[in-house]
């Protein structure tokens, strides 16, 4: 009887997974628009197949949870499964870092002879790596689900839709925003590793035709369903990361995942209240299952936005440099200027200022009206590209006056416009 209840659960689990992957799939579809047809016109031969990257993501879900193999591991055997998948994802990812070093290197005449040895310590590896995956990833499903269940974040017990992620290479996006104010209009996702010069040449392109502002930005993961996860070695980044990404799935059965697109104040609404619901499942992740506070991390896509830092910058002798005060205090000279139409100048001031972030360690290729709208929709942590946005602020009052986790996302979650948000906080 027992076996019949699990094997009944299971097959409920499953329906639940193909419907949730239908909804979600055209939730997320491109919307249509004059601007988008126009810059992707630059970007069809490079765009990213999220279709048949979610048809092989589903199988490899439906084949996981149709053996269901983690559920039957106890505390420390999950909590080894995920460390040996994280120790070889480290070595893989090593071993293809050296393999890129040889291909870009001119003074390498025979590439082929010089990575063989390579390739033969890679390929055992990659084996191994897909072997792990399914059952690490499992592993991490069931903690962050049990976790997110636990805070009562659960529609008839469980939590919808149901957790499930795969780690893998994730695609760039390509920002665009107005010049005369900072303002994402496009988010179109290429395919990753095109080469930096490639991708300045895409940026000047769009600006020179449609007098916008662009960048081509590195991604954390995306809300597709199966959720898409950056590959990383760093389990506080990536237990916060799942959850992040799920807090969106979540949202898109509610009004604010729904009018993600409506408008900024929504966008910023929807981004932050994930980051704060993927920081606090993820610090309790890593308390209950692996024994760790967890360190002060990393979050999403705009994780990337703080690039790494020089350990050795022209001015190391001098008073410490803080990177998110310096962007807030850039983002709101370059508001007022935008606000009083002085486009041209508040560009040269962003040059001017970037040029100050590389000198103190930050390589940051290119600061422009993008590069905010992108970046400033991240609000969690006070400072940084949001400048004086008001939102960001008032989602975190509201977190702040909520009993609970569930209670503050169930508040925001049927929220669909920033005024219901403003007069929540009064």
């Amino acid at each position: 009887m027992a076996g019949m209840w699990i094997r009944l659960r299971r097959t409920s689990e499953l329906a639940v997974f193909m419907i949730a992957c239908v909804l979600l799939l055209t939730s997320g579809s491109p919307r249509a628009s004059t601007e988008e047809d126009r810059v992707r016109a630059y970007t069809r031969g490079i765009e990213f197949d999220y279709i048949s990257w979610m048809s092989q993501a589903a199988r490899l879900k439906v084949q996981q949870a149709s053996v269901g193999v983690p559920g039957y591991f106890d505390r420390e055997t999950s909590r080894v499964v995920v460390s040996d998948y994280l120790q070889v994802t480290q070595q893989v990812m090593r071993s293809e870092d050296a393999l890129n070093r040889i291909y870009s290197d001119a003074q390498i005449p025979d590439k082929a002879a010089a990575s063989v040895h390579i390739n033969e310590e890679l390929r055992p590896l990659q084996e191994r790596q897909d072997q792990l995956a399914p059952l690490a990833e499992g592993v991490l499903q069931a903690q962050i689900a049990q976790v997110a269940a636990d805070q009562n974040l659960t529609t008839l017990g469980q939590p919808i839709p149901a957790v499930l992620f795969h780690s893998t290479s994730v695609p760039d996006a390509l920002i665009v925003s107005p010049r005369d104010r900072i303002q994402q209009s496009e988010n179109i996702s290429i395919e990753a590793g095109l080469p930096v010069d490639r991708q300045a040449t895409l940026e000047d392109r769009v600006e020179g035709t449609l007098d916008v502002s662009a960048l081509v930005v590195p991604i954390g993961g995306v809300g597709v369903y199966p959720t898409m996860i950056m590959r990383t070695t760093d389990l506080n980044w990536l237990t916060s990361t799942i959850a992040h990404e799920w807090t969106h799935n979540y949202l898109e059965f509610r009004p604010l995942g729904l009018l993600y697109d409506k408008s900024p104040e929504l966008r910023t609404m929807n981004e932050t209240t994930a980051d704060i619901v993927g920081t606090e499942i993820g610090r309790e992740v890593m308390r209950r299952f692996y024994g760790q506070s967890r360190q002060a991390a990393l979050a999403d896509q705009h994780l990337l936005a703080w690039p790494l830092r020089d350990p050795n910058p022209n001015d190391a002798d001098g008073p410490p440099f803080d990177f998110r005060a310096e962007m807030h205090a850039t983002r709101v000279v370059v508001d007022a200027m935008l606000a009083s139409g002085r486009i041209s100048e508040a560009e040269h001031y962003m040059e001017q200022r970037r040029q100050i972030f590389v000198k103190n360690g930050y390589f940051i290729r290119r600061l422009n009206q993008a590069y905010f709208a992108f970046y400033g929709a991240y609000a969690d942590v006070p400072g940084g590209a949001a400048g004086e946005d008001p939102v960001g602020p008032a989602v975190r009052a509201l977190r702040a006056r909520c009993t609970s986790l569930a209670d503050f996302v169930n508040r925001i979650a049927w929220m669909t416009s920033f005024e219901q948000l403003q007069k929540a906080i009064g």
